[in-house]
């Protein structure tokens, strides 16, 4: 419904203000009525409330529940229990770790020690290997510088000829024919001399072997041979004493 002065004042003509209708007491004020600017700036809105007051107005409609004394204790238990989790795998692995490079430095060291081993025996095998052949190349020297002994013993007393001739003819039965005595040439001569007439009567014969070395001899009977020279009773020697005599030929 429209208000009867609204209407009277909008509706008025020009220059005339429609009073009637209008008690007395109402036109006390005149004041003449203008359209608001467009331009005019609108009273200043209130300024926008920040964040923090907005939550603090709902801190205040709405109070955080503070936790009790046991959901407290429960927090700190189940964080005591994750600390205590934690501490455990690390333990754990550290002495599955530990355990596993244990074993694993056992295996190195077995296989270090084997490859060590292996190392000495063939060490071992070696050294009594040139042990070996240093005793026998000692062995071999001494006997060769013995036969070179024997042998200037031979030069520088010829007369030992004698001796073994005696021992030659002695290791054979006796018998009176075909007897015959091989002997250096030199050593033929001082058999004669020395021993010819014991020999004819026995009724051996004398002949010379340039090949024969002096100090040695060579008996041929028509039953049996003995071979006297140096080399033969050298041989002899050298294998009563269990050694090999291959070197010699």
């Amino acid at each position: 419904m429209s208000d009867p002065l609204f209407s009277q004042a909008v509706f008025a003509k020009p220059g005339k203000v429609q009073t009637a209708g209008l008690a007395k007491e109402q036109l006390t004020a005149y004041q003449r009525w203008e359209l608001a600017s467009f331009d005019a700036k609108p009273d200043a809105m209130p300024a926008a409330q920040s964040s923090t007051e907005r939550l603090d107005v709902v801190n205040q409609k709405h109070p955080a529940e503070q936790p009790s004394a046991e959901q407290l204790l429960a927090r700190q238990h189940a964080a005591a229990e994750l600390q205590a989790t934690l501490q455990q795998a690390r333990e754990t692995s550290y002495a599955e770790g530990q355990q596993a490079g244990y074993a694993e430095g056992i295996a190195q060291a077995q296989l270090n020690t084997a490859q060590l081993q292996t190392l000495l025996d063939n060490l071992q095998m070696a050294l009594n290997q040139i042990d070996e052949q240093i005793a026998q190349s000692l062995l071999d020297l001494s006997l060769e510088i013995a036969r070179k002994m024997v042998l200037a013993t031979l030069q520088t007393k010829p007369e030992i000829i004698l001796k073994i001739v005696s021992t030659a003819i002695a290791s054979l039965p006796h018998f009176n024919q075909n007897a015959h005595l091989v002997l250096h040439p030199d050593d033929a001569a001082l058999v004669r001399e020395q021993m010819g007439e014991q020999l004819a009567q026995s009724g051996w014969q004398l002949f010379t072997d340039e090949q024969i070395e002096r100090g040695g001899c060579r008996v041929e009977t028509a039953h049996s041979n003995v071979d006297a020279s140096n080399a033969t009773r050298w041989k002899h020697v050298v294998e009563s004493i269990g050694q090999d005599t291959s070197w010699m030929i």
